[in-house]
Parts: structure tokens; sequence; C-alpha cells
């Protein structure tokens, strides 16, 4: 064999080998199988199957900025009085998270509310809603069943609890159970821990909790309902009735009445001896609003309440979606205080009035 035959020879060996490690180069580069991630439309818009998994999930949220100013509406004299004195701003931003899968006894969702604020400079972060719910059961921590049940006063209102009913700002641990009938109607049971509010502690002191139960029937026409709550630690009662009307397309209009027993007008000066489900000044308090749907794009809505004590507010906003998602919320608000509220303005700010205004801006996604 010449040299020529014996390089030829080596040559083709080398290409055999090249060529089937370059075989198995390929078969070990091979990418594995991309798992996309699928739409669920079992629980509406917006949710997704948890890859691997048949649980869907949401993620949902909304950033926001409050600019207020005039007189504070709640207490009288000038908005941000503790440190400005003329007007206060206020960012927020709150992400949801939404999870739902189907079992043998039902729907099972966990859901969690966190919020991040910034008032004035000042940060700070909560668990506003987080609670497991398998059927009609659910635990864990959500807004005051009293306040909820049968709708907050104007949703669409920014100051709507100027005369407290147990607005979104109040929320508690709870045990409740919810049935629902199908047509329209629906009821509620709750047991419920309370919380410190505004500086006064509603926390139960012993075993018994807080009990509530409700009542309402939704239709075409509107809502109907009532709610009743025990309050375990001061032995009172609290109830609340409400009725709702589409009167056209575009106007709606609403009214909630609420009495507690045994109200002490001391209460509001010591925080002490406060029913949990009687918020408001008084024996009872009253409120009505109603929304009008100018355009699209724009719906102008309106609050009045009172309570017995002799406090009256009065709310009117416009709501514009400037683009999907985007809206601007100018609002007017004005109180006449009464009983002890007036005099504590009067003693404070020398004036048993107030007027103010706030703007909101709010992202949603």
């Amino acid at each position: 064999m010449d040299y020529r035959t014996l390089l030829l020879a080596t040559a083709g060996m080398f290409l055999v080998v090249s060529t089937a490690r370059s075989a198995d180069a390929v078969v070990v580069a091979e990418p594995d199988p991309v798992e996309y991630v699928r739409v669920c439309d079992a629980y509406g818009t917006g949710f997704f199957y948890i890859p691997g998994t048949e649980t869907c999930l949401k993620v949902s949220g909304y950033l926001r900025f409050d600019v207020a100013g005039g007189d504070d509406v709640f207490t009288g004299g000038p908005v941000g009085a503790d440190e400005n004195e003329t007007w206060y701003a206020r960012s927020r931003a709150e992400l949801r998270f939404d999870a739902r899968s189907e079992t043998e006894l039902g729907t099972l969702r966990s859901f969690a509310d966190t919020r991040v604020q910034n008032t004035n400079g000042d940060n700070v972060a909560s668990l506003h809603q987080g609670y497991i719910q398998l059927g009609g059961f659910q635990i864990g921590l959500n807004d005051l069943l009293f306040g909820s049940w049968l709708g907050y006063a104007g949703s669409s209102i920014i100051q709507d609890d100027v005369i407290q009913y147990g607005a979104d700002s109040m929320n508690t641990n709870q045990i409740s159970y919810t049935f629902d009938g199908g047509n329209g109607f629906s009821g509620v049971i709750a047991a419920e821990q309370g919380e410190i509010f505004n500086g006064t502690d509603y926390i139960i002191d012993d075993y018994m909790p807080h009990v509530l139960a409700g009542v309402k029937l939704k239709q075409g026409w509107g809502q109907i309902g009532g709610v009743i709550g025990y309050d375990s630690v001061q032995e009172d009662v609290g109830i609340k009735a409400r009725l709702d009307v589409n009167l056209t397309d575009s106007l709606s209009a609403w009214v909630m009445g609420g009495y507690q027993s045994d109200y002490d007008s001391d209460s509001f000066i010591t925080n002490e001896n406060r029913n949990w489900y009687g918020p408001w000044e008084g024996d009872w308090a009253a409120w009505g609003g109603f929304a009008f749907k100018v355009t699209e794009k724009a719906t102008i809505n309106g609050q009045a309440a009172y309570e017995e004590q002799g406090t009256f507010a009065l709310a009117l906003n416009v709501n514009y979606e400037i683009v999907p998602g985007l809206i601007i919320r100018p609002e007017l608000n004005y109180t006449k205080f009464g009983g002890a509220r007036e005099d504590e303005a009067l003693s404070e700010f020398g004036d048993d009035d107030a007027l103010g205004s706030i703007v909101r801006i709010q992202r949603n996604f």
C-alpha cells in the first residue's frame, strides 16, 4: 500500500466518525416539547390554566392616584390638617390573585388581594383580602359582610363613607356560608372576629364571635335585601335593608337604611362601647344615590347620607373613561356636622361644615 492509499483511507475514517458525531449532536440538541399556556373560559375572562395543572388563575388589579383639597369632609378643617394643611396625595397599587378548580365538592377557590399605598410619603402594605372557598363555604380575611353583602354605598363614589356603613376599609377574619338558589335568591350566615378600625377595638374578647345573617333577591329590575348582625362584645344588634332599581338602561337608583340598638352618644368621644354592626352616629342612618350614564364613556354618580345625630353628607362626581382601562373621576363633597361630630369640628376648627374635593386617576388591568 503506498502513502496515497493510506492517506485516502485515513481521511475516509475521519469523515465517517465526524458524520456519526454530528448525527449524535443533532439528536442531543433536539428541544423538549413546549407546553403553551391555555386559556380557561370556565370562570370568565382573564383566566388561564397554570401549566401542568387543571387549576385556573387570574391576575388583575389597578394603579391609582388620588389628590384631595379643600376641607376634610370626615372631620372638618383643612385636608391634611396633621401635615401640610392644604391637600394630600395618595398612590396605591393593588394586585389580586384568583385561583379556581373544580372538585367533587364544588369549585375550590383561593383569593388574595394585596395593597401597597403611599400617602404623603408614608408607605403602608397590607393584605386586604385572603380567603379559601369551597362551594358555598368561605374562611379567611374578607370585607365586613355587613358592608359588602348588600353592596357598598355608591360603589362609584370615592368618599362614600362619611356616614360610615361598613365600607371596604373594614375587613375581618371570618367563616361564612353562602346559599345560592339559582333564581336570583341568595342568603349568607357568618361568624366574624372583628378588627381595630379608626382607633376602636371591635375584636371579640372570648370564644363567642360576632354573628351575621343576610338575604337578597336580584332580578333584572334590580335588587332588594337585608342583613342583621349581632355584636357579641357589646351585645348589640345592627340591621340594614337596601333597594336597588334600574329605572332605565342609563339610569339606576338605590336607597339603604340602618338601625342599631342601644346607641351610646358618648362612644364618639371615648371610642368605646361602639357597635361593630352600627358604625354610624345615632340609632339610625340612611343613604341613597343614583348613577346616570350620559355617554358610553361618562357616568354621573350622586349620593346623599344622613345619621340620626344630625350629620348629613353629599357627594357628586363624574366617572370618565379616557381610554379602555383608564378612568378619571373628579368628585365634590359636602358635609354638615351634627351632634358630637359638630361639637368636635367647632372646637377643633371653628366651623360646623366642610366642602372638599378629590380627583382619582386609575388604571385597571
